[in-house]
């Protein structure tokens, strides 16, 4: 395996916040605060992954995994960045995540949200298993930051959910 995903710490805080507000990733993910990030670190409903490269033990992304406490068994993967695309990394931690899910925090299913305009997440999610579930319309309402002489303008994107069930996760391990 090329990479391994490893349990964050407040250590990794300064990556994660810097990966996020990277310009590559600017538009396809959420952005949170230093202070949101130090929060959800400790909070018991939360999980932080860092991927890690195997050879070099180098950073090379991250995940938030929300609702692991969840009564309903319902997991979401709220965030995950890849900072070198192309190599596999993503399909990677998108496999270890499913895994950690069904088998560690035994998730009946595992769900997220990505943005309309991303079809290379949605192209991999698919891959994965994941099946769309639906689309919040125009849901989110994102300010771009004017340039001189210009005015502020404004674009409403949309969200497309998709989950994979246990059942479909463990039909698809099957040999």
């Amino acid at each position: 395996m090329a990479i391994y995903l490893r349990l964050g710490n407040p250590s990794d805080l300064a990556f994660i916040v810097a990966t996020e507000q990277a310009e590559q990733q600017s538009g396809c993910i959420g952005h949170w605060s230093l202070e949101q990030h130090q929060a959800a670190v400790t909070n018991p409903d939360i999980a932080h992954y860092v991927i890690e490269r195997n050879a070099d033990r180098q950073c090379v992304g991250y995940l938030i995994l929300r609702g692991i406490q969840n009564v309903h068994q319902n997991i979401e993967l709220q965030r995950i960045v890849v900072t070198e695309k192309g190599k596999g990394y993503g399909r990677t931690a998108l496999q270890q995540v499913k895994e950690l899910a069904f088998k560690t925090y035994n998730a009946h299913r595992l769900w997220l949200d990505v943005k309309s305009h991303n079809p290379r997440a949605k192209a991999l999610y698919t891959s994965e298993g994941f099946i769309v579930e639906g689309t919040l319309r125009e849901c989110l309402q994102l300010s771009r930051t004017p340039q001189p002489h210009q005015p502020l303008t404004q674009a409403r994107i949309s969200l497309v959910i998709m989950s994979i069930l246990r059942s479909e996760y463990e039909l698809a391990s099957l040999p």
